[in-house]
């Protein structure tokens, strides 16, 4: 191995346990408590050498933002299929509420914890995330090409839906909210069955409103379905 190569296996090496480090006290002691500092202490760095990889806190979160979106990602793509598309969308959305318990601590940065910085178009993994609501939405419009779900159902609306009904379950299973023996997985499912049962009927009034950002159209180069406003208007 050359000296530039363990030079580089050094860097990301602390790189890794910076973010897992904040990771943790993010978590644990909530984000506005926690300081740069207080992260330099954990590994036992100095604040100094924790600005040499990131300028600000900020950074940091927005690097395990990315990392948390990648992991999603993979789990989702991983557990959907190319068979039935109604059984697709659960498997994908399913996906999800397990990375909310397999990955605790990524999911209740990047969807529970207020204190957080907000992610806007200017952060550079923006356009990833919506990627991924685009994908979630094709699977979504297979399902009306299918005549599964009735034709007048927008897909951007659909996946907000899902995501808002499986959101609920997963907050309340990891801050034990339940009554011993009351069993979170099976509330999910059932909210999730019932989601899914509620876009096949479609009879449904929904007064929510979609935003799909510039930087997703620029990506997949198709003009906002009607009933989605981009974030500019």
């Amino acid at each position: 191995m050359g000296i530039k190569e363990r030079q580089d296996r050094e860097r990301q090496a602390v790189r890794e346990s910076i973010l897992e480090a904040a990771r943790d006290l993010f978590v644990s002691e909530g984000y506005r408590h926690v300081s740069i500092r207080k992260i330099a202490e954990r590994i036992e760095y100095s604040p100094a050498a924790i600005y040499s990889y990131f300028p600000s806190k900020d950074d940091i979160f927005f690097a395990l933002a990315e990392e948390g979106f990648h992991r999603l990602a993979k789990k989702v793509s991983g557990a959907v299929g190319d068979e039935d598309p109604i059984e697709s969308v659960r498997a994908g959305w399913w996906a999800y509420y397990q990375f909310s318990k397999d990955e605790r601590e990524f999911f209740e940065l990047m969807f529970v914890d207020r204190s957080v910085p907000q992610i806007t178009e200017q952060w550079t993994g923006f356009a990833f995330v919506h990627q991924m609501l685009d994908f979630a939405a094709s699977g979504i419009q297979r399902c009306i090409d299918a005549g599964l779900f009735p034709a007048h159902t927008n897909p951007h609306i659909a996946i907000h839906l899902l995501w808002g009904a499986l959101t609920g379950p997963a907050v309340i299973g990891s801050g034990c909210r339940l009554a011993p023996g009351e069993d979170p997985d099976a509330l999910a499912r059932d909210i999730l069955s019932l989601a899914i049962a509620g876009l096949k009927d479609g009879s449904a009034v929904t007064t929510f409103v979609p935003c799909v950002s510039h930087a997703a159209d620029s990506l997949i180069d198709v003009p906002a379905p009607d009933g989605v406003r981009s974030h500019d208007s």
